[in-house]
């Protein structure tokens, strides 16, 4: 019921707007960012060393359930890990929003403790909605790259290279069930944009968005790597 709420007033807001998913998203990034820039900017001149924001990777996965809405429900499995894994991170965030505003902080506790590889971890959260970012970056860019290419193809591809390699045989087979429903590429396409945009605006704003969260992505892997956690396969 609250995730069919939040969709009817996602799709209000883009109709009263005339914006696009990707357009809207990007909004909410930049102003997610400008608030982070006045709340911290004495910390910021402070800190030199590269830092991921907790919310701006929960704001980029929030963003990616609403691109995965405008799929179906094929990637349900998809759908389901992401909102499991940003429910985790959340949680603690809000216990201590100060504390735990910084994925470092997070990442390093926990391996600290040695809880950073259980599979209730946060770090395991933060590893996977990395890789589901990583994944729909690829497929908006592959989108454009490739414009006779069908969807499903597109999502196959996307789905092996960010994916596939830390799965196992029962995540991957519930993966090759959903490619049998994924719907034709003009359809997502159009779902995306709505009926505000032609699309060139729509490729200026996949280029935009990707380029708003790559750096995130990269900041992530530099977290992860630094602890050997960047190859963790799935329990």
């Amino acid at each position: 019921m609250e995730r069919e709420r939040e969709k009817m007033e996602r799709e209000r807001a883009k109709m009263e707007s005339g914006k696009s998913e990707l357009r809207l998203a990007m909004e909410e990034l930049c102003l997610l960012s400008s608030r982070d820039a006045e709340d911290h900017q004495q910390e910021q001149e402070q800190e030199q060393q590269q830092r991921s924001s907790t919310m701006d990777l929960l704001c980029v996965s929030k963003q990616l359930l609403h691109v995965l809405d405008e799929i179906g429900p094929t990637l349900l499995v998809l759908r389901q890990d992401i909102q499991q894994n940003i429910q985790r991170l959340e949680d603690l965030h809000a216990r201590d929003p100060s504390k735990y505003a910084i994925l470092t902080a997070i990442v390093t506790e926990e391996v600290e403790e040695g809880m950073s590889k259980k599979a209730n971890s946060c770090t395991r959260a933060t590893i996977w909605l990395s890789r589901s970012m990583n994944f729909s970056l690829h497929l908006l860019e592959s989108l454009l790259k490739n414009p006779e290419t069908s969807l499903k193809v597109i999502v196959e591809e996307a789905y092996k290279i960010t994916l596939k390699p830390y799965h196992g045989w029962i995540s991957s087979a519930a993966y090759r069930v959903a490619l049998e429903l994924i719907p034709d590429r003009e359809i997502f396409i159009q779902l995306l944009m709505g009926n505000c945009q032609d699309p060139e605006d729509f490729a200026g704003d996949v280029m935009i968005f990707i380029s708003i969260v790559q750096p995130l992505l990269e900041e992530i892997n530099t977290i992860l790597v630094k602890h050997k956690l960047d190859r963790l396969k799935s329990t």
